[in-house]
């Protein structure tokens, strides 16, 4: 009775233990894999759950670390330390803050959902390409090439001990979903994680662990000079992405999430708000980066998560956090027992399931147009930087809109002595100008010539001229006796 006044059902209790359960090794993950101390994505996931739970927004979404901005952040920490990645996230949160002011949360939607899918592929391509370091106990190059390049000598390298672990974990996410009953009670991801754990304890396997800094000595609070870097052209492009990148996984995700349940519909700029204050406090704290994700079993495999498990109210993302925060004060050195290699193992399962194959193999029968903006963004991505390669998707996005609504019809209908008329039809643009001056140009020349323009829905300067020009041009050749018609224009 005493949990029905609070406001928190057995069901969001329920809930908020199936969250926790999948957040705790995903936060431990992400952090390794972003190069940062384990610590600091347990304080992401604290903040995402006490804080932003609290916010409005929306009412069952989970937020913390994700593996989606994993690339970036350890680009970013490599480029500029552990030291700077407070002034960023800081930053970047004050940006979202500053979007889901002014009320432009909504214009995220507006974003190719090709150019979405390709960015989560990249991500999941060189995730992957990393942690497979990381599942042999071996030190991961530098860029997305250099991982992929790496491969190739990586089989004389790795650790079989370590190898062993981070492939029994891999096996473990797959196969223990399998059984319902099981899945339902405890999340993949804990299981395979303290298996994992148990069996490199109880036989004292030599495979690297998690080191284990302490919640005190892993935070730390950004000074006043480390704002002047927010000066710098580089660092103001990182703050860019990790606010447009962050902001775009939240809000689609948060249009996932309403499909899931019959609650009340996401604000999209009160949860730009909400993320932004996240991002805010979690920049004071020297922390990582927070998305919202559409459950935290989506990435982790597990059937059960926050709205499956049967969240009804934001109580049970409100109460993840709290886990997370006792169990970071009070048991802390439990993540020295994990090893390395089983987050990867992790990590690698997390990062494959980032890439949309069913989704590719969807789009290829009807849109093969979106299959290659999807490519091209994963490749720009993996080849250059997570920034870089969502500007091409969207360059190309907007490229392919345009080509596909410049439809232009020429049609022509020959009235023997009568002349021929000609009828444009559609979007007449300069994608599609050399089909419609060839049409017009094929044209016999010592015929009268008809052309009506009153089908076309756009014309744009460069057709205008095109189209005036021929007729110019046409006409001087029937002034010289080159032909016998006059060329009359109508719906102009």
């Amino acid at each position: 009775m005493r949990v029905v006044r609070c406001g928190v059902s057995k069901a969001d209790l329920f809930a908020s233990l199936v969250v926790f359960l999948v957040a705790l090794p995903l936060c431990v993950g992400v952090a390794i894999a972003s190069g940062v101390p384990a610590e600091l994505g347990l304080v992401t996931g604290i903040v995402g759950g006490l804080l932003v739970g609290a916010l409005p927004g929306s009412s069952l979404q989970v937020s913390g670390p994700a593996a989606g901005l994993t690339v970036l952040v350890y680009e970013a920490v490599r480029a500029y330390g552990v030291e700077a990645l407070g002034v960023l996230v800081l930053a970047a949160g004050v940006v979202q803050l500053a979007l889901g002011v002014l009320r432009l949360g909504r214009w995220f939607r507006a974003v190719s959902s090709a150019v979405v899918q390709g960015m989560l592929a990249g991500i999941g391509l060189v995730l992957v390409a990393g942690q497979v370091y990381a599942l042999g106990d071996v030190a991961a190059p530098a860029g997305g090439l250099g991982k992929l390049a790496g491969l190739v000598s990586l089989p004389g390298m790795v650790d079989p001990v370590a190898l062993s672990v981070g492939g029994a974990t891999i096996a473990v996410l797959l196969l223990w979903p399998r059984w319902g009953r099981g899945a339902r009670l405890v999340p993949a991801p804990l299981v395979a994680v303290g298996l994992a754990a148990a069996v490199t304890g109880g036989f004292d396997l030599s495979v690297r662990r998690v080191e284990v800094r302490g919640l005190v000595g892993a935070v730390r609070v950004p000074e006043w000079g480390d704002f002047g870097r927010l000066t710098e052209v580089g660092v103001i492009g990182t703050v860019v992405a990790f606010a447009l990148i962050a902001s775009a996984e939240s809000l689609f995700s948060a249009a996932a999430v309403d499909r899931l349940h019959r609650g009340p519909r996401t604000d999209y700029d009160r949860e730009l708000v909400a993320q932004g204050a996240g991002n805010v406090v979690c920049g004071v704290l020297g922390a990582l980066p927070m998305t919202a994700v559409i459950v935290r079993s989506a990435a982790g495999g597990a059937p059960s998560g926050g709205v499956q498990a049967g969240a009804r109210t934001k109580a049970s993302r409100v109460l993840h956090g709290g886990w997370l925060l006792l169990f970071t004060v009070l048991l802390p050195g439990v993540l020295g027992l994990v090893p390395v290699a089983a987050l990867a193992g992790l990590l690698v399962h997390a990062g494959c399931k980032l890439v949309p194959v069913r989704q590719v193999r969807g789009l290829w029968r009807g849109h093969r147009g979106e299959v290659v903006v999807l490519g091209v963004t994963a490749v720009a991505i993996v080849v250059g930087n997570l920034f870089e390669g969502v500007l091409v998707g969207l360059a190309l996005a907007v490229a392919k809109t345009a080509w596909d609504i410049s439809h232009v019809q020429v049609e022509t209908e020959d009235l023997g002595d009568a002349g021929i008329v000609v009828r444009v039809l559609g979007h007449a643009t300069f994608l599609r100008l050399p089909k419609l001056l060839d049409a017009l140009e094929a044209l016999p020349g010592d015929r009268v010539v008809r052309l009506e323009l009153g089908g076309l829905r756009h014309v744009d300067h460069a057709c205008a001229a095109a189209l005036e020009g021929w007729v110019v041009g046409r006409e001087r050749e029937c002034g010289q006796g080159r032909g016998e018609g006059v060329t009359a224009v109508t719906g102009a």
